[in-house]
């Protein structure tokens, strides 16, 4: 998938744990699990919203394109 997901990298940059931010945008430990883990096929925008502002950060923070050829090289 072109689209990459860096939570792990905002949790890191803000000091905070995956259980903090479970707890802080409401939603379940599975659900940000397969978000971090780049298996999520959809990411609504309400959801997006409460991760940025739990984590202090932009969108453009959270996600990034890259061409497919570029990941797999």
């Amino acid at each position: 998938m072109a689209i990459i997901i860096n939570i792990d990298v905002m949790l890191a940059k803000r000091k905070m744990s995956v259980t903090e931010l479970s707890e802080r945008v409401g939603i379940t430990m599975a659900n940000l699990s397969i978000l971090k883990n780049g298996k999520a096929k959809a990411v609504r925008l309400s959801t997006l919203d409460a991760i940025c502002k739990a984590l202090d950060c932009q969108p453009g923070d959270v996600l990034e394109y890259r061409e497919d050829d570029a990941i797999e090289k």
